[in-house]
């Protein structure tokens, strides 16, 4: 013989929650929301839940499974809108989620393959330099390349890309780009922008770049930023965020330079116009 269960006729919301796999905190703001209908209390002030309660907790248990929405189970539940369209837009953000998560799990792998924060960067820069030793690359440089593919994109930091590979396999070029930042550095607020050593920084500072260059172009390296403008597919942007433009983005970043290390920087960049003008 077997036991005769009698099942209740209303139950609690903790052994709701309980049966649907969910928390009496989530059942109150399914009521707060209107999803669920609140249930009369019984004489001791408390809900009880009946059958009808239960099989639509049921529902929205599972259609929160599935990753619908709670605005979109309350217009399916109230046929206020099309299921067909609450379903074609769940797949739309599936699908992104999907895309987001393969960029994610790649970034994973090049950071385990890479074995630094290289690997977070964008594949395209993660590419160009993960042939460098270890600890050819600094931190700084690191640095460097988190901001320009945040302001330029990911071909742009690949681009930037080669005078890392040049500063790291040119130590004459180090050393001499290491003295060149100590006496940028040393431009504080206390110097006069006006002085004749920024002026002649600025100069050292223009030969640096152009022998980067010849460095860049000795290498090939040059070679293989034109095939990067050429095979630059566009679908990678999903690796950047495009809400602001470069010109916002510059503004935006903040930089402790003194007018003088200001002027020093101004004054190169006109002799690197200069000389590229006159070179065309």
């Amino acid at each position: 013989m077997y036991p005769s269960i009698t099942p209740p006729r209303q139950v609690k919301i903790g052994d709701a929650a309980a049966f649907a796999g969910t928390t009496p905190r989530a059942i109150r703001h399914y009521h707060q929301i209107g999803l669920l209908p609140e249930p009369e209390r019984g004489g001791d002030g408390r809900r009880r839940y009946g059958h009808d309660d239960m099989i639509r907790l049921l529902w929205i248990r599972k259609m929160a499974a599935a990753g619908i929405s709670l605005d979109d189970m309350r217009a399916a539940f109230t046929e206020a809108r099309d299921i067909e369209e609450i379903l074609s837009r769940l797949e739309d953000t599936l699908a992104a989620r999907e895309a987001q998560s393969k960029r994610q799990r790649a970034a994973v792998q090049r950071l385990q393959e890479v074995g630094n924060p290289l690997g977070l960067l964008s594949e395209l820069v993660t590419d160009r330099l993960s042939h460098l030793p270890p600890d050819a690359l600094r931190p700084s440089d690191l640095d460097a390349l988190l901001v320009t593919e945040r302001v330029f994109g990911p071909l742009g930091a690949a681009i930037q890309a080669s005078v890392f590979i040049v500063l790291a396999t040119h130590p004459d070029l180090r050393t001499e780009d290491d003295r060149l930042a100590a006496a940028e550095a040393a431009l504080d607020d206390g110097a006069d922008p006006h002085d004749p050593r920024v002026e002649e920084l600025a100069v050292q500072r223009y030969a640096q770049h152009i022998a980067l260059e010849q460095a860049i172009e000795a290498a090939g390296l040059d070679a293989a930023e034109e095939k990067l403008f050429e095979s630059y597919d566009a679908d990678l942007k999903g690796e950047e965020d495009t809400r602001m433009s470069a010109f916002e983005a510059i503004t935006k970043m903040p930089y402790d330079f003194s007018p003088a290390r200001m002027r020093c920087m101004e004054l190169t960049a006109r002799l690197l116009t200069g000389a590229r003008s006159a070179d065309h």
